[in-house]
Formats: C-alpha cells, sequence, structure tokens
C-alpha cells in the first residue's frame, strides 16, 4: 500500500516555497520567506466517529513587512469522500480555536478518479438565513494537464505531472518528462532522490512501457540522457537492495543463522544484524 499523506507531506514541507509559487502565486508573493515554521502535527478526534485524524501540513507564515502572521494548512486526500468539505471546515474551526489566527486551508485531490470537479466549499443555509460560507483553495491533479507543467522549472511540477491527467499511452513520455525536468533542476542528491522516487511510485511501467520510457530518453541529448540514466539505475539498485532485504528476513524467520544469510544475500553482517533485530521485535509484538 502507497502511503499517500507521508510522500505528499514530505514533498510539501521539503518544497513549500516552489509548491505555493506554482499553484498559489499571489499567496506567495505576500510572506516573508524567511518566516515558514512548520507547526506541530495536529491530532483531532472526530467525535461522531471516534476516528483520530491528523492534519497533513501546517505552517505560520508572515506578511511581507509586517508583524502579522497567518496559518497555511494543506491537507492530501488520496480518495473521493462526500463528507470531505465537513471535516475541513472542523479542521479550520479547530485550528483558529487554537491559535486565533487567519488560516487560509488548501487541498490537494490527488486521486486517479472520478475526473469531476470535487466540492471545495461547506454551506450551513436556511431559508432565511445563510449561516455558514466556508471555502478551501483546491488543486485538483486529474484535471490539470501535464503539458502545462513541462518547462516550469520547479521541482513540484517535476513530481506532481506524474498525478496529473495523463492518457494510458502517454505515461511513458510523461516518467521520461518529469525526469528530464528534475535533471534541469541542478538539485542536491537527497532532494532529488525525494522526487525522482516520488515519480517512481507514482509512474510504475509495465514492460512494455519501460520500453516506450527507454525509447524517449534515447532521443534526448547526451549530457540529459546520462543524467536520466543515473536516476534510473538508482532505482534498480534500490529495487535490489529492498530484494535482498525481503529474502534475509523471510530466511531470518527460519532461523538461518545470520553469517549464512549475510552469505546468500550479498548483505554486510550489520545490515544482517539490523533486520535480525526487527524480526526479534516483531516476535516480540505477537
Amino acid at each position: 500500500m502507497i502511503d499517500h499523506d507521508r510522500l505528499f507531506k514530505e514533498l510539501l514541507s521539503t518544497f513549500f516555497v516552489e509548491f505555493l509559487d506554482l499553484f498559489l502565486p499571489q499567496v506567495a508573493s505576500q510572506i516573508d520567506r524567511d518566516s515558514i515554521q512548520f507547526l506541530p502535527q495536529e491530532v483531532f478526534t472526530d467525535v461522531t466517529s471516534g476516528e483520530r485524524k491528523e492534519i497533513d501540513l501546517l505552517a505560520q507564515v508572515r506578511y511581507q513587512q509586517q508583524e502579522t502572521y497567518f496559518l497555511i494548512h494543506v491537507e492530501n486526500q488520496s480518495s473521493t469522500q462526500s463528507e470531505f468539505p465537513k471535516r475541513m471546515f472542523k479542521y479550520f474551526a479547530r485550528l483558529l480555536e487554537k491559535y486565533d489566527l487567519p488560516i487560509y486551508p488548501v487541498v490537494i485531490f490527488s486521486f486517479d478518479e472520478p475526473l469531476r470537479a470535487e466540492p471545495q466549499n461547506y454551506r450551513i443555509t436556511f431559508a432565511d438565513l445563510n449561516v455558514l460560507e466556508f471555502q478551501f483553495a483546491a488543486i485538483q491533479l486529474n484535471r490539470l494537464s501535464w503539458r502545462d507543467y513541462l518547462t516550469q522549472p520547479n521541482p513540484v511540477a517535476a513530481a506532481l505531472m506524474a498525478k496529473m491527467n495523463i492518457p494510458a499511452s502517454e505515461r511513458p513520455f510523461v516518467k521520461a518528462e518529469c525526469l528530464r525536468l528534475l535533471a534541469t533542476l541542478k538539485l542536491d542528491p537527497a532532494r532529488m532522490q525525494l522526487i525522482s522516487g516520488f515519480v517512481d511510485t507514482y509512474l510504475r511501467l509495465d514492460p512494455m512501457e519501460e520500453q516506450a520510457f527507454q525509447t524517449v530518453i534515447d532521443t534526448m541529448g547526451l549530457a540529459q540522457r546520462e543524467e536520466i540514466m543515473e536516476i534510473v539505475t538508482s532505482w534498480e539498485q534500490k529495487a535490489a537492495q529492498k530484494t535482498r532485504e525481503e529474502i534475509a528476513l523471510n530466511l531470518l524467520q527460519r532461523e538461518m543463522v545470520i553469517e549464512e544469510v549475510a552469505q546468500v544475500t550479498g548483505l554486510n553482517i550489520e545490515q544482517v544484524q539490523e533486520l535480525q533485530a526487527q524480526v526479534s521485535q516483531e516476535n516480540q509484538s505477537q
């Protein structure tokens, strides 16, 4: 199962300013970028259902050349839910009560289907009275064309193109273009890995698509092709490492000695010992 909330939170917290520049330029133009402070994870209990809900991202920012602060609340929604606008209002109300600051609420709808526009407001009205009209900014990725972001020199564009409206036949081309854009940004290795991992998670290709992906890369210039192939090689190395660890875990669960597991899998002793500790912890919890 893909942990959508974790992936999006990691992406947006790392590239928060770039996210604002790309999707909320009016907000980005108003804030002091050096003032951004991410606030602790907020956990709310839904009284009616008893479920615990965690908000995804909450940032405190200051207006330019002012001492006035406000909050930006960003929520990723990976599935369609009829009650979601009400939940966003509940978050808004509880955050307002706690921090007593203006709040700019933003939702990223990241599901693939349905394609219909999601509601972005919650209202309570009577025949003679409009009690509440709550709205939030909505970014529905499956209604955005990836081609509109192809030339944006922005790491968030390189990542989120992978979740936009992509015809099935264009998936290999989009993956190649995401990596081409990423290669032009010259990020440090950790941030490069974050974006490339995000793209690979959401654009997993079958063998036929992999061939088409390679064909697209072959048409690029030598420098870009080499940088992209470095990214692809790192994916392959990670996949191979994960496979070795899974094999090692199975062998350790069968009580094979550490030295033999290391010899069979090619992992070093320290790596196998860490996996052994994981197995022991899982056995104790059962």
